[in-house]
């Protein structure tokens, strides 16, 4: 797409960038790219970019900063990643090696974030499904349900259901009855299965309150069924382009406590050889958007189980933390299938 030219100068100006944080102007370009071109030229090339979406220029600066779209080109055509010093590979290997295995998956989270000093994430192998115990609906309004969960290894998980219509206080009952009664010692899972020839004889208009209650008790259990460490949330405290922005930051720790839309990100990477990147917009999660996460996935015994990550600003030094990320999750990999085979 683009010539060697305007290659050279967009490299050079994402990687000055990212080291400085500051808009590039025409002039630091021609003394960074090493190439014998006038500031005249060079201008003209930036205007180029710009106008491919390569590069924006902030309001109050004459100088290009990078685009998604810039870092996503530098990223897979430009990029020249730095191999792991032997000395911090071998302390890598030492923190991750002889614990337990929840030990194990809680390293690995903090170790990414010490390396990269931004957010590390492992989603753990998922547990089998939880079986259901005890089920209650509460009335909060007059079209809000508080759903209540006890599992049989003694989880309590809570959603809050939106109906289309007002429940009396022994409808909720009923209809936890109904449930208690028939599906106790069952995963979600199975109850649809078996509410769905059942639920034609169910009343009409209790019908809609089962469907919720199953998507949500189903969302909740699963969630809970994929522990999920995070670690070093705080280092985004420290980044000046996410820390100006306490509203994006605030969504930012929510998405963490949420959990779901994050792990499902995450999970995507199990499916995709090596580490993936999603720059800005590309994680389909608007909170992230001026983010950029790095994932891969790791194996016990050659089966994908789990996934570890990197959460950070776009401007983060990605040849640095891709071959943290792949590391941890090769190095992961390796401890848990020795501690499964008992060395």
């Amino acid at each position: 797409m683009l010539d060697e030219r305007s290659r050279t100068l967009l490299k050079a100006l994402v990687e000055h960038y990212i080291a400085d944080g500051q808009p590039v102007g025409s002039r630091a370009l021609s003394r960074f790219s090493g190439l014998d071109l006038s500031p005249a030229t060079i201008r003209n090339v930036m205007a180029d970019l710009e106008e491919a979406g390569f590069v924006a220029s902030p309001h109050t600066s004459a100088g290009r900063v990078p685009t998604p779209r810039g870092y996503r080109l530098f990223v897979d055509n430009l990029l020249t990643v730095q191999p792991l010093e032997a000395r911090q590979l071998g302390a890598m290997e030492e923190a991750l090696h002889g614990l337990p295995a929840k030990q194990i998956i809680a390293s690995a989270s903090q170790l990414l974030s010490s390396l990269t000093h931004f957010a590390g994430v492992v989603v753990a192998p998922r547990r089998a499904s939880s079986r259901i115990r005890q089920i209650e609906f509460l009335s909060l309004s007059d079209k809000r349900i508080l759903l209540i969960i006890v599992t049989t290894d003694g989880d309590v998980q809570n959603r809050i259901l939106n109906t289309d219509k007002t429940y009396s206080p022994s409808e909720l009952v009923s209809a936890a009855n109904y449930l208690n009664q028939n599906f106790a010692g069952f995963d979600f899972e199975q109850i649809r299965q078996h509410l769905a020839s059942e639920i034609k004889q169910l009343r009409n208009d209790i019908t809609p309150l089962m469907s919720l209650a199953l998507a949500a008790g189903d969302a909740a259990l699963s969630e809970n069924a994929t522990p999920y460490v995070i670690s070093g949330e705080r280092n985004l405290l420290d980044v000046e382009e996410l820390s100006s922005n306490m509203k994006r930051l605030r969504e930012l720790f929510e998405l963490f406590d949420q959990r779901s839309s994050l792990i499902r990100l995450l999970d995507v990477s199990n499916r995709a050889e090596g580490v993936q990147i999603y720059i800005g917009g590309e994680s389909g999660i608007a909170t992230l958007d001026e983010c950029s996460v790095i994932a891969a996935s790791y194996t016990v015994d050659g089966q994908v189980v789990g996934s570890v990550g990197v959460i950070g600003p776009t401007r983060m030094a990605y040849e640095r933390v891709i071959p943290i990320v792949d590391i941890t999750a090769k190095l992961l990999s390796s401890a848990l299938s020795h501690q499964t085979n008992g060395n």
